[in-house]
């Protein structure tokens, strides 16, 4: 995932720069660069591929200054090169920037750049930001200023990283939303900046972190922090212990804390490369999937385990309903002992965090044996389900660390619509205007996940009313039904609260008769095509006295007047709503957990990768 660095003070920026990119280097890349000031004027070295190429680069043309930033890029907007490369120089050469996320109004906004005479040398969304730094600029702002102006312009989630040789004291850096952390670094005589604190730990344990919609002017001698209209804000130097393990989890209590707020940029990630918003078009090349592959399939078989049995229920409404290719979702400890009939134009897809998952890499094998095509969705790149799979796609979340699997559940939310987008274009079912529609609506999301993150305290609010429960219902119906069954296992993997997710339309056939008033029920209820169903499901529960916390979108009147508590989600097309509704789910389990006093990160009897029967 992207990684930033940058540096002022005394010292060689290259060097400290360079060496913090090697610590976030395990995060994932395409691309890396670095720009320093040097003697004036900013020096810039940029290459595809590691970053042992950039240092080679460095060796054989060295630059060197007290001021600077680098960055580690996965490709969203542009393929992986040199010139897609971050940092991004403005047309005067006098201001370059760093960037996290995606600009979602980028085409609006290039369109009136270009409009008003910009030049742009690069297919990225980030050269927008330093374009109208320079735009802010050349009207007579300051830097503070232009910074500001233009932060305010910018929709989606950002974490920024600037400065300009004219004022050659400070670096402006800004967090909008969670496109990821920004964290600063005091030192004596110097500051840094970085994405992720391992970058600098080695030169200071006193960290500042950004709040989101926070900006801050980084000196030699530290910081000023202030809201998007210059006004100063109070903030707090935490202080960071050196060991790598807590220094990992830097502002959270935890490691799925952590990573629930690493949603907004593993989802950014998982995109790297594949979407290309201004085209409208979706690549996915390690399937090697061609057109008359992709019409010659009869059916796909998904399989998978536990949270990626979850995903792999929600691919199949998205992959029936475009793709219209019939889809089978099989748990895998049984797929490989029920004897399945798998034709020779059938796909067997994995979906599996560690990729070494036995029971579905038996799957894989049952379905190899029977002439299947295999793909897989796999976050361990390199893992035995990639090796023996015909095509993969990588959810490029980067490690997951907790137990409990969020951004490895929603990643591949997003990399089974992508494929299901893909093979419906292939089969020649979606008009130009649909796609770009379905993929517009795609380039929203990770800044869509950010509103949810933000709810975050709501959501705490209503977790301690039903930390002591003992059950607890979860009801979806349709696409949302998977994220009934998500919740509930997010829930009892980690708060050990029994939880049943069931089909809401199933309830009056059995679990009817749990209800009452100690029994909370959790109704994702987003204005979907089931919506009117789901109110009923909710009057009913209501009517035997259960306490319903409802999962809904924005003004949704209906729910607000019959639910207990709505835990709200922003607006999002219905295929898309299950990488929503389930942020809250994942964050009530969270924070019940965490009220509880238990271990999150490793529940008992749990294990991340489950490589036995």
């Amino acid at each position: 995932m992207c990684g930033i660095v940058g540096y002022i003070g005394d010292q060689n920026a290259t060097e400290v720069i360079l060496n913090g990119l090697h610590r976030l280097e395990y995060r994932g890349y395409d691309s890396a660069g670095i720009a320093v000031l040097e003697n004036g004027s900013i020096a810039l070295r940029r290459d595809v591929g590691k970053l042992n190429r950039l240092a080679e680069l460095l060796k054989n043309s060295p630059i060197a200054g007290n001021v600077g930033i680098g960055h580690t890029r996965w490709a969203t907007h542009g393929v992986p090169s040199e010139r897609n490369a971050h940092p991004h120089l403005g047309n005067t050469g006098k201001v370059v920037v760093v960037h996290n996320g995606i600009v979602e109004n980028f085409i609006a906004l290039k369109a009136e750049l270009l409009s008003e005479g910009a030049v742009f040398r690069s297919d990225t969304d980030t050269e927008t930001i330093v374009l109208l730094v320079e735009k802010f600029l050349a009207e007579g702002m300051d830097l503070i200023s232009a910074a500001c102006a233009t932060l305010k312009l910018l929709q989606g989630a950002h974490g920024v990283v600037l400065f300009s040789i004219d004022e050659p004291d400070k670096i402006i850096t800004a967090r909008m939303g969670n496109a990821g952390g920004v964290v600063i670094g005091i030192g004596e005589g110097e500051t840094f900046i970085a994405s992720d604190i391992p970058a600098i730990l080695e030169h200071t344990r006193k960290m500042v972190f950004l709040e989101t919609h926070q900006m801050a002017v980084v000196t030699k001698k530290g910081v000023d922090v202030m809201d998007l209209d210059g006004n100063p804000v109070d903030y707090t130097v935490s202080s960071v212990a050196w060991d790598p393990v807590s220094a990992e989890k830097g502002e959270y209590r935890h490691f799925m804390q952590k990573e629930i707020h690493e949603q907004v940029r593993s989802l950014t990630d998982t995109l790297a490369g594949r979407a290309d918003f201004e085209r409208g078009d979706i690549y996915l090349q390690e399937l090697n999937l061609t057109r008359e592959k992709a019409e010659a399939i009869g059916k796909i078989f998904i399989t998978a385990c536990g949270t990626a049995a979850h995903a792999g229920m929600v691919g199949k409404y998205l992959i029936e309903h475009l793709a219209k290719i019939p889809v089978e979702v099989e748990i895998a400890s049984e797929f490989r002992y029920r004897d399945p009939i798998i034709a020779e134009n059938s796909v067997v897809l994995a979906i599996s965090q560690s990729g070494e998952t036995a029971d579905t890499l038996a799957a894989m094998t049952l379905g190899k044996e029977q002439g299947a095509t295999l793909w897989s969705i796999v976050n361990a790149i390199g893992s035995q389900a990639m090796r023996i799979s015909d095509g993969s796609i990588s959810m490029q979340t980067g490690p997951e660390i907790g137990v409990a699997s969020t951004k490895a559940f929603t990643a591949p939310l997003v990399d089974l619509y992508m494929l299901a987008i893909v093979l419906a274009d292939a089969k020649g079912l979606l008009s130009s205007e649909t796609k770009q529609t379905l993929i517009t609506d795609l380039a929203k999301i990770p800044g869509l996940v950010g509103e949810c993150l933000l709810r975050e305290k709501d959501v705490e609010e209503v977790s301690k009313k039903i930390m002591n429960a003992e059950n607890a219902l979860y009801l979806g119906r349709g696409i949302q039904m998977p994220i009934a069954y998500e919740g509930a296992l997010k829930l009892k993997e980690i708060s050990y609260i029994h939880a049943e997710g069931y089909p809401a339309g199933e309830m009056k056939h059995g679990p009817i008769a749990l209800l009452d008033d100690d029994l909370p029920v959790v109704a994702i209820c987003p204005q979907d095509r089931w919506h009117d169903k789901m109110i009923s499901q909710i009057e009913q529960a209501k009517a035997r006295g259960a306490y319903v916390i409802a999962v809904a979108e924005d003004g949704d009147e209906k729910v607000a007047l019959l639910a207990d508590d709505v835990l709200w989600v922003p607006h999002t097309s219905w295929l898309l709503m299950p990488v929503l509704t389930v942020i809250p789910l994942q964050i009530l389990a969270y924070q019940i957990a965490a009220l509880r006093g238990l271990d999150v990160d490793q529940p008992r009897n749990l294990a991340k990768s489950v490589t036995v029967e």
